[in-house]
């Protein structure tokens, strides 16, 4: 029987059809059900809708299937419909009638909203220390590397000197703004929707402030409307930010893949951690850049994906929703291991010295001996002139000298102020405030 069911035997193809994937999506938010369900039972306890004996007897068997859920021996049987059910049953099935009482002033609704939100905040946590390793691996390879020089593009033609320290610390700094992202999508999940119900509230006397303090949220959905109405809009800023992430990670994916080709030259990395080709023994593929290419051009798409399954939809509950799970989900544990594998290699990456002494190189001191020019006196348009007429009739000699000073340039990385910037970013999600509340709830 589902907890909603009547007396009428659903049809079997219907509900493998309505259920789809969702047991086994459902069980990465076991943990999170049990959560929501103790603040619950704490609140109603509060307003007269259970003793203080029901409260403990509930309370204790929650813990225990908090317990058997993180020793990985909790399971969604399938004459259950979904997590919620599941916890539901087990603990009628263990303590009788003040099992059944859990379930008042909610609806399933509200249970999957704060579970999401309970759900979404610890994987924005493991995305944002990922994000945060990296970003200290490139600060640090930034700052051994600030002084050798390779070739800056534009148009993928050579354009003027750069240095490993720069193209390091600019995607350290790419992570920076990312985190801004991902810390307004944190302060989104960071709502409580619980006590909205079905998203018209509840008759009982409900203290949803209780509930927001117990699960160390920072705010409430006040509107009980609203709460709902933010099932896939949370979804879509949480992937938005996500393919921040991915974007920034891509983008080095592919810088990687050209350093490493034989035509570039710039970087290499341990046999064991290339591929071969199965008749070419001379190939070193950059397989694992390829594959954080192309997951990060996914993730990418995620954000059009939830637009798209929820655009137009009216306000309240819709059961389109419930595939929000089967894109999202999988998309957080690819973010993941991007992230976690993308930090391993470069912590392996051997980088090539004196790449801009060969001489196709030269070209890219043009714009250093038009400066020098300019310097002594040269009107700039005259000095520009006056250098592409080298250039031109093969005279051209280089100024191998780089002297750029001003802030983020290659003399002056300025690293320590981006890492200043992401501390101050990293110190706003606060997560030790979510982690005591969990912690006290379990208690």
């Amino acid at each position: 029987m589902k907890i909603w069911q009547k007396n009428i035997e659903v049809n079997k193809s219907i509900e493998s059809f309505t259920v789809g994937q969702d047991r086994e999506l459902d069980l990465q938010m076991a943990a999170f059900d049990v959560l929501g369900s103790l603040a619950h039972v704490e609140m109603l306890e509060s307003i007269g809708l259970l003793t203080a004996a029901e409260l403990a007897e509930i309370q204790k068997e929650l813990k225990n299937i908090y317990a058997e859920i993180e020793a990985g021996e909790f399971k969604i049987e399938d004459t259950v419909e979904d997590v919620h059910s599941q916890v539901e049953w087990l603990l009628t099935q263990r303590i009788g009638e003040a099992g059944k009482k859990i379930h008042s002033g909610r609806s399933r609704n509200d249970q999957v909203l704060v579970d999401l939100k309970l759900f979404f905040r610890d994987r924005i946590e493991e995305m944002v220390s990922n994000s945060a390793v990296l970003f200290q691996q490139l600060i640090t390879l930034s700052n051994i590397h600030k002084d050798k020089l390779l070739p800056g593009y534009t148009h993928l033609q050579i354009a003027m000197p750069s240095s490993f320290g720069l193209w390091f610390g600019a995607y350290a700094e790419s992570l920076v703004d990312d985190m801004e992202m991902m810390l307004a999508a944190w302060k989104i999940c960071n709502k409580n929707p619980l006590g909205s119900a079905a998203g018209y509230g509840s008759s009982f006397p409900l203290n949803r402030t209780m509930t927001t303090n117990l699960l160390g949220f920072e705010n409430l959905n006040y509107n009980v409307v609203y709460a709902q109405m933010g099932r896939g809009k949370t979804e879509r800023i949480l992937a938005q930010a996500m393919s921040s992430v991915a974007a920034t990670l891509a983008k080095m994916a592919m810088d990687v893949c050209l350093f490493i080709n034989q035509n570039f030259g710039f970087i290499k990395f341990p046999d064991e951690l290339t591929t071969g080709s199965s008749i070419m023994p001379h190939k070193k593929n950059p397989d694992v850049f390829e594959l954080i290419r192309s997951r990060c051009n996914k993730i990418q798409a995620l954000p059009n994906e939830i637009a798209m399954m929820t655009t137009n939809l009216p306000s309240g509950y819709h059961r389109d929703l419930q595939l929000l799970k089967e894109n999202l989900f999988p998309s957080i544990v690819s973010l993941n291991e991007c992230l976690e594998m993308t930090t391993y290699m470069l912590q392996h990456i051997t980088l090539k010295d004196d790449i801009l002494a060969d001489k196709k190189y030269a070209y890219l001191f043009s714009v250093e001996v038009v400066n020098d020019l300019a310097l002594k006196g040269v009107p700039f348009r005259e000095a520009y002139q006056i250098v592409g007429e080298t250039i031109e009739n093969g005279t051209f000699v280089p100024g191998v000298q780089v002297n750029h000073t001003h802030e983020g340039s290659i003399g002056n990385l300025c690293n320590p102020e981006i890492e200043t910037m992401m501390e101050t970013i990293l110190d706003q999600f606060n997560f030790e405030k979510t982690k005591l509340a969990i912690q006290s709830l379990l208690a």
